[in-house]
């Protein structure tokens, strides 16, 4: 973190899924579905301790790789899209959960 605080405009992106999101919370898939909701609760965490870093996470959707598999509806581009977003808008939120470059529920 001592780099991150001596850095610029500090920031840690997190990639997550809607699989971790407890308003969402369905079956199948326990152990991922657990490590994403932690990611996503440290995200929190973090930004809250953390008052010179944004922190936040973000959800790149169903994409089309290896893990996505080819049923999955998005490309890799797309999914993308909010982590460059995050990683290059200058005003970006702090502490939240993204998907489509717009703060979701988790």
């Amino acid at each position: 973190l001592q780099l991150l605080r001596n850095s610029p405009d500090p920031r840690v992106i997190n990639v997550s899924s809607g699989m971790g999101a407890l308003s969402t919370m369905g079956g199948g898939n326990p152990a991922y579905r657990l490590s994403k909701a932690a990611l996503n609760a440290l995200t929190g965490i973090f930004s809250a301790e953390e008052s010179g870093i944004k922190f936040n996470t973000m959800c790149p959707g169903w994409v089309k790789t290896t893990m996505g598999g080819s049923g999955a509806t998005r490309s890799v581009e797309k999914g993308a899209e909010t982590a460059i977003w995050l990683a290059t808008e200058k005003d970006i939120p702090s502490g939240k959960f993204l998907r489509d470059k717009q703060v979701i529920d988790w």
